[in-house]
């Protein structure tokens, strides 16, 4: 072995390890909010009634940073390196969550969950397409799957953080560790394939509009985004929301978010190898893809018609809601794989950050179908039309397993 291939892959192992540290971060903090929502909101003097509220405002106004983040650091991924979206990315999530443990009012609150939520866009989509350009289009997937499936595991520590320790030492200790993580990026070597682009001084990079430069591009980047779009809605409403859907539900006592949200991940963390192992068996991302879609609306119908339900039966539904959504790399490894290297981690980030985002309109929509009709017609409402819309997107998509990812677009 030369020494030029033991560097190339000591460099990957390094890759794979951060990246998959470094999303187990991005979900801790991500998360955190759906976690501690009641007890943080009651101790800085929310009424009871007016959590509910207050929460989804918080959790908007996060998601908006997501997808503002995601314009951000996508180009800047594309003009100047996947590597320092990486460092700028975690930095500034890890000091506003460390801010998050300081504030006395929901205004303080909304607007650092805002902040935080700019720096956790850039996150995943940087590590995924540093993953995807440094290993062999065979083997890529694998890449994936473990950053996937070690990264999820982060709502799991979230949870068990915030049972063992005040919801502001919850939010400290997501920021400290995302400090600590930024110690480890150093040694780190940037992408090749972006490097072989930088070169060339005649292509365009990092430039957003040019996603929409022609009909069949625009379509594919808006295809890859509807993809996905039952995720969020599962963990940010179905799971979030267990408390007040299980009242509705006449649970037998009240159901916890927190416990859903940790169970919820742990088998998210499963079906991400699941998901990746039948994507590299069969060879294609879109049967895996479609598998898990239509696993999804079953495990979500039976949750939502679970009449009396116990504890014990939303825990194990949680745990199926996950592992039915753990599609997540799979979707964001798609998105990598079809686009050229110039608007790679554009499309990457900006793809992911809009299916977080698309959570404010679809909560828009829950809630209004909640006043038309009631909470568990909504449920079962949007959870179809998502799922429609994505099997759709699925299928206009073209196969990308197994794709050369060295080329550029025009």
């Amino acid at each position: 072995m030369n020494a030029a291939n033991y560097t190339s892959k000591k460099n990957i192992a390094l890759i794979l390890i951060i990246a998959s540290l470094g999303y187990f971060v991005d979900i801790y903090d991500l998360v955190i909010f759906s976690i501690v929502r009641t007890q943080s909101l009651k101790d800085i003097g929310i009424a009871e009634d007016a959590v509910r509220g207050s929460g989804m405002y918080i959790i908007n106004m996060q998601m908006a940073g997501l997808l503002i983040g995601g314009f951000i650091w996508g180009t800047l991924g594309d003009k100047y390196g996947r590597l320092k979206v990486l460092f700028g990315s975690i930095l500034l999530y890890s000091v506003a969550n460390i801010a998050n443990g300081f504030v006395h009012n929901v205004d303080a609150y909304a607007i650092i969950r805002l902040i935080a939520g700019i720096g956790l866009a850039g996150e995943l989509g940087a590590g995924i397409t540093l993953v995807s350009e440094s290993m062999s289009k065979e083997k890529r997937g694998y890449g994936t799957m473990i950053v996937a499936g070690i990264g999820v595991l982060g709502a799991a520590a979230a949870f068990f953080v915030a049972e063992y320790f005040s919801w502001r030492n919850a939010y400290f200790t997501g920021g400290g560790m995302g400090l600590l993580l930024l110690l480890l990026r150093v040694g780190m070597l940037e992408s090749g394939m972006f490097k072989k682009a930088t070169h060339n001084e005649e292509v365009v990079k990092g430039n957003f509009f040019m996603l929409f430069a022609t009909r069949e591009r625009a379509m594919r980047y808006i295809y890859c985004i509807c993809i996905s779009l039952p995720i969020w809605y599962v963990v940010g409403i179905l799971i979030t929301q267990a408390p007040e859907l299980g009242k509705a539900l006449g649970a037998t006592e009240t159901l916890s978010a927190g416990r859903g949200i940790m169970l919820c991940y742990i088998g998210t963390s499963l079906g991400e190898v699941i998901a990746g192992l039948i994507a590299q068996w069969s060879r294609s991302r879109r049967l895996s893809l479609a598998v898990f879609h239509i696993m999804s609306v079953i495990v979500v119908c039976l949750y939502l018609g679970s009449n009396g339900i116990t504890p014990e039966r939303f825990a194990v539904l949680a745990f199926l809601m996950g592992f039915s959504v753990g599609y997540w790399a799979s979707f964001i490894t798609v998105a990598s794989e079809q686009f050229g290297t110039n608007l790679r981690a554009t499309a990457t980030t900006t793809a992911p950050n809009f299916v977080r985002a698309a959570l404010i309109p679809v909560t828009f929509l829950f809630e209004f179908l909640v006043r038309r009709y009631d909470i568990i017609s909504a449920g079962y409402i949007v959870m179809v039309l998502l799922t429609a819309i994505s099997l759709f997107a699925l299928w206009r998509l073209k196969e990308s397993f197994g794709k050369d990812l060295d080329f550029v677009e025009n």
